[in-house]
């Protein structure tokens, strides 16, 4: 899998990532495009993981934030199960040897980010209409 990354919300790189999350959240988890697309994508680094060329997992990376801020990660659906996010993920975590990172993962995901190193921390939330965990790697 090739990685690429791109900060703000121009290029290629960004369009794919925003073609995933309109994919995954949007059309398959009903989020409301309003919410998914929050208007923060310009302050953020955004990676895309490509597979012969097709873009088929993101994530963004809030890093002006203490401590960063994982978010958006997705993977299209027919390319899920072939450990794609696990590698970008870890390829993103590379990048930030030794700070602390957070994310808030959807309920279903909790025990992948645990195979990442992830803790979970605290109650379960809302958001976006989905039950939430917030998750802490140190």
């Amino acid at each position: 899998m090739d990685i690429k990354q791109a900060r703000g919300n121009q290029g290629k790189v960004y369009r794919d990532a925003a073609a995933i999350r309109q994919a995954v959240f949007v059309t398959e988890q009903g989020i409301d495009p309003k919410l998914e697309f929050d208007g923060e994508d310009a302050q953020m680094t955004h990676y895309v993981g490509y597979v012969a060329g097709k873009p088929v997992v993101t994530a963004r990376l809030n890093d002006q934030v203490a401590p960063a801020h994982i978010q958006r990660v997705a993977t299209l659906k027919a390319d899920r199960h072939h450990g794609y996010a696990f590698a970008l993920l870890q390829a993103l975590l590379n990048q930030l040897p030794g700070q602390t990172v957070e994310l808030n993962a959807q309920e279903t995901a909790v025990d992948f980010y645990k195979r990442l190193g992830f803790k979970r921390v605290g109650d379960a939330f809302l958001e976006v209409g989905i039950v939430h965990y917030r998750m802490v790697k140190n």
